[in-house]
């Protein structure tokens, strides 16, 4: 079923109008939901009111400016979807960030459009993609975009309110849903978040190995959200799982592994090792592959640090570069075990010359695991030589400058973990640089009351 089309719509109004001059029950059944009187006889403007409302549109002026987009624009049209303008500056500043860290499909973004690399041509780039000459149009657009019957808009917020039926009944009316590209060239099924959601939108043509702007395919939201069903359901309809996003070796598996997430990297870590280098084989609590990648001297083989481009999984952490610096690699491999709790990961890096302390990219190796909520990896990491007040940053520069390992701890709400720290004697009192806060303050502002309350029992 083609998608609709200007002349397709005029047809259906014309038989419409003409069915019910005739009196046709079937027209008469139609026009009743959306007129007084429904045996009043119809006129074009009447008729075109009446298709407009049956696709769910306030209008024909809204549907026909909805057909003229995609008529104008075809497959490249971006369809807009939340209703908060932040979120389109948020993309449009996500853009730019992509562009200026090399991401392929970000930079051609600017270079086919001619736009600066500046915020203003960012926003200049996502408002054409959405098919609007000017960043005010996209907004006057976002602004009436809760009723005014966008099909993308509507399947989405379908999605989030789990209603799969009703998502059923839009594909079927708008066939081109199932491969549309909404902001930042998200289609629905790189925003599926269970799997019957995804089987139905793959039953109805979507692409399941659809990447968007930075590359981010739906198997690597999966991965994301440590969701290990949905990567195994992904992976058997033929996600592939070499694929990067947001630069070189920006793999699923590497994704999941930057969080420290354990449940979907089994499930990729079988489909692929890829990339085999020291952060995976860290995160993933491979000895043997560490081993083979350094040897017990500290010498840094050029496969540990391959295709290290990925570094952040959004625009949200600042801008980095990674070197080729062979401490650097062992540094970065050891937070990446840390986040991960793997203990003889972390033994043998440290072994190999890995530096306990070392804030290589938004965090320490204690600090990531206090914030990942790994207990064995904290006290593995203080009997290391780990300082346990010692000062880091961690996420985005808006979130934690000058923080230590249990604020962070504190944060994810992990008792074990702030136990841990406290045991070996980390200062409750400490403050934060940017927040100037205790860690019992990053307790509450996290939702963990007993947290917050275990830390003022001990002084904080």
């Amino acid at each position: 079923m083609a998608a609709l089309t200007l002349t397709e719509l005029h047809r259906q109004a014309k038989e419409l109008e003409r069915a019910h001059r005739r009196g046709d029950a079937a027209a008469l059944a139609r026009a009743a939901p959306f007129r007084p009187d429904p045996a009043k006889p119809l006129k074009d403007a009447g008729a075109q009111m009446v298709v407009a409302r049956e696709h769910g549109f306030p209008s024909w002026v809204r549907l026909r400016a909805y057909v003229e987009r995609i008529d104008a624009f075809g497959e490249g049209l971006e369809y807009a979807f939340r209703t908060d303008l932040e979120y389109y500056e948020g993309r449009a500043d996500g853009l730019l960030a992509s562009a200026q860290d090399g991401t392929p499909s970000a930079e051609a973004a600017f270079e086919g459009t001619g736009a600066a690399l500046t915020r203003e041509g960012a926003r200049q780039v996502v408002a054409g993609r959405h098919g609007f000459a000017s960043w005010a149009a996209l907004r006057r657009h976002v602004e009436a975009l809760a009723d005014g019957g966008e099909p993308f808009a509507r399947a989405f917020r379908a999605m989030e309110a789990g209603d799969r039926h009703q998502l059923a009944a839009l594909l079927a009316r708008f066939p081109e849903l199932a491969r549309a590209r909404g902001t930042n060239g998200n289609a629905l099924i790189n925003m599926a978040s269970d799997v019957p959601t995804a089987a139905l939108l793959l039953e109805h043509g979507a692409d399941v190995a659809h990447p968007n702007a930075h590359g981010w395919t739906p198997l690597h939201q999966a991965a994301y959200a440590d969701a290990a069903d949905a990567a195994a359901f992904l992976l058997e309809h033929g996600a592939p799982p070499d694929v990067s996003g947001r630069g070189a070796g920006g793999t699923p598996l590497v994704v999941a592994l930057f969080w420290g997430h354990h449940r979907v990297t089994d499930v990729l870590a079988a489909a692929s090792l890829h990339p085999r280098n020291l952060r995976v084989a860290a995160g993933l609590g491979r000895v043997g592959l560490i081993e083979e990648l350094v040897t017990p001297d500290g010498t840094v083989s050029e496969a540990a640090g391959a295709l290290r481009g990925f570094y952040r999984p959004h625009g949200g952490f600042p801008a980095w570069t990674p070197s080729d610096d062979p401490q650097e690699i062992l540094d970065e491999a050891l937070a990446w075990a840390a986040r991960s709790d793997r203990v003889e990961a972390i033994s043998a890096l440290v072994a190999r010359g890995a530096r306990v302390d070392a804030d290589v990219y938004r965090g320490t190796p204690l600090v990531w695991a206090a914030a990942t909520g790994r207990a064995d990896a904290v006290r593995r990491l203080i009997e290391l030589g780990a300082d346990v007040d010692g000062r880091a940053t961690f996420g985005g520069p808006t979130h934690g400058d000058g923080v230590t390992a249990l604020h962070l701890a504190a944060q994810s709400g992990s008792l074990p973990t702030i136990e841990a720290l406290l045991d070996a004697g980390a200062d409750p009192t400490l403050r934060d640089t940017l927040h100037d806060s205790p860690a019992a303050g990053w307790a509450d502002f996290g939702g963990h009351p007993e947290a917050a309350a275990l830390l003022r029992s001990r002084g904080g």
